[in-house]
């Protein structure tokens, strides 16, 4: 396949890296790197298919500016909720391509290992089973790739295990123990499943590489940057410090707000990810909001 990674964050270099075993591939973003194969933006938008590394919030800014429709298929390598409307990326690109051109990457996966070609599975999902079949094909031999049809369960997967993984900080950051961060992190797992079922999402994608296989992976390691996040919210570190220390994009922090607004609207129940957005935007004492959840 000929395939264009637009976004050159870590995320997005380790998938170039990925691709690039077996495919003919190039490398794009808004500001230039020193990275082989690297394009200009109007070189990548001439290639078929196009694996999407941008940050949620900057999506439609990104697509509306640059996208020329050229019938690319598109491989959306992020995980959020856009806060501005409260859409899902499924949304947000559909406002630009069909759907049958749409397919989501998923699954546990840091890019640091994954540029090291560690052993890794992921999940492609779409509604095109061919198209998520060759994406899922052309990944290298280190990569083992399963196919879903279920968009919107890992659309929610990976966009609210970000914010269940800044809990998972909190909980390291606090010391509050290995039986308090399970008990969070499997709660997080129903809480997220009852969310995404309200918006029609099958239950058994919870149970996947990209539901409870992510989850567990971001809200338990220090290589996780929502899982920072979190660890400096316990020791009393502004959000303007922990962004500044990270330098790099935490979904969880815009996410949490998106759901925030999304459970006022719908009269939804999300007992934990309310509690991260009260620490992150009303600058909740981490350690009430564990008080809290335990009442």
């Amino acid at each position: 396949m000929k395939i264009a990674v637009i976004g050159a964050g870590k995320w997005g270099q380790a998938l170039y890296h990925a691709y690039s075993q077996n495919n003919e591939v190039v490398i794009t973003s808004r500001h230039k790197k020193d990275i082989e194969n690297f394009v200009e933006v109007s070189e990548a938008l001439e290639y078929e298919y196009l694996v999407m590394a941008i940050p949620a919030q900057f999506v439609r800014e990104w697509m509306s500016e640059n996208f020329i429709d050229k019938n690319q298929k598109i491989l959306v390598a992020a995980k959020g909720i856009e806060t501005s409307t409260g859409a899902f990326l499924s949304d947000v690109y559909e406002e630009f391509i069909s759907s049958d051109r749409l397919a989501f990457i998923s699954g546990p996966s840091f890019a640091s290992e994954v540029q090291r070609s560690l052993p890794t599975a992921l999940i492609i999902s779409s509604t095109n089973e061919k198209l998520a079949s060759l994406y899922a094909n052309a990944l290298p031999p280190f990569i083992k790739g399963y196919i879903s049809d279920d968009v919107i369960g890992a659309e929610v997967a990976g966009a609210y295990k970000n914010v269940i993984a800044i809990a998972g900080g909190v909980c390291d950051g606090l010391k509050l123990g290995n039986n308090a961060r399970a008990a969070m992190i499997s709660r997080g797992l129903v809480e997220m499943s009852r969310f995404g079922v309200a918006f029609g999402a099958k239950e058994e994608t919870f149970l996947s590489l990209g539901g409870a296989g992510d989850l567990f992976l971001s809200a338990s390691s220090t290589l996780s940057r929502n899982y920072r996040v979190g660890f400096g919210l316990a020791k009393h570190k502004t959000l303007d410090e922990i962004l500044e220390e990270l330098g790099e994009v935490a979904e969880g922090v815009p996410t949490s707000k998106a759901l925030h607004q999304i459970a006022q609207k719908n009269d939804l129940y999300l007992p934990i990810a309310s509690e991260v957005y009260k620490m992150i935007y009303e600058h909740k004492d981490p350690m009430q909001s564990v008080q809290d959840l335990l009442k």
